[in-house]
This record gives C-alpha cells, structure tokens and sequence, in this order.
C-alpha cells in the first residue's frame, strides 16, 4: 500500500511536531537505484525541506558522483521525518513512532540497495547493535536488496581525512549493490 503522503506531512505522532518546521518527508525518483538514509532532518533541512542539503549533503553527493552515482539516482530520506531540538540524536520513543514511515518509504521505493549514513541509521534499518566504525563496509541483506552502512558525512567533515577514505571504499562497495548485473 503506498505511503500516505498527506498523513506524514501532517504527522502529530510525537513531540518532535510541537517543534518542527515542516515535515521532510524525503525525495528521488519513485524508482531509485539507492535509497539514502540519515538519521534526522537538521536545520537546513528542516527549515528548505528536502532531506540533505547542507553541507553534509554537499559532501555526501560529492563523494558519490566520485564513484559514479548521481543525486539523481537517489532516494534520500531519514528514519525520522523531524528535526530533533538542537539537533539531538532522536529518542526510542521518537524513532520507534517513526518506524512506520520508514517501512512504507522502503517498501514504496523499494531501492536495488540502502545506504544507511551513521549509527541511528544503521541500527534502523539493519538492527545493528555495534558502532559505526565496526559495521561500516558489511553488506547486509534486506528483504528488498542489499544494503550498507558508512560514516555520516558530517563525521567526515569533523573527522577529515581518515573519514573520508573510509567513506570512500565504503561508497566503493555501494556502487557494486547497485550495479546492473
């Protein structure tokens, strides 16, 4: 069944909408190649509503155009469709209201592979327990493909270069997911 998209937008599910400015409900073509995913909006996103498109954005779809996969190919959205105040990791509560919207968004977009940016995101949507700089670079399987987790951009742009060539060779092994047998 695809997702309500009226009922998101105007969620009131939890606290995060007495603060919010919009829902970012997330956005690509209906058929992506990846379906990125981040943990929450922040500022940027909250206040332009389109998912990445600050500075941690800039550097993601930079790194991926260097392995030859364009925005355009994308389906970007995050676990949670709020932004958290002060941009705070999102609470259990907070992320398991969200839940459903994210299942729907998955099984609508129904992407050849998931990108999954940080912890919030790869505990989400692989159920992992371990940290980032454990489970960035493992290939996990999804009901609908494949799926990997790597740094979030905005630890490469704290984090600098180590990050970012661990980045690298993880968005590597992304491009293979999503190559056309």
């Amino acid at each position: 069944m695809p997702i309500d998209l009226v009922a998101l937008s105007s969620c009131t599910r939890c606290d995060l909408s007495l603060t919010r400015q919009r829902v970012v409900i997330g956005s690509g073509p209906e058929s992506p190649t990846l379906l990125v995913l981040g943990e929450a909006p922040g500022r940027h996103e909250d206040e332009g509503g389109e998912p990445f498109i600050g500075r941690s954005g800039q550097l993601l779809f930079r790194l991926l155009a260097e392995v030859g996969i364009s925005r355009s190919e994308c389906f970007v959205t995050n676990v949670v469709k709020c932004r958290p105040p002060n941009n705070r990791t999102p609470s259990a509560h907070e992320l398991e209201t969200c839940r459903p919207w994210l299942r729907a968004q998955l099984d609508d977009v129904r992407p050849r592979a998931v990108l999954a940016l940080g912890n919030t995101a790869a505990r989400s949507v692989f159920g992992f327990r371990e940290g980032i700089s454990v489970t960035h670079g493992r290939v996990t399987q999804l009901d609908s493909g494949q799926g990997l987790a790597t740094y979030h951009p905005a630890a490469a742009l704290r984090g600098g270069s180590a990050v970012l060539e661990l980045m690298r060779a993880d968005l590597r092994i992304v491009r293979s997911l999503v190559a056309l047998p």
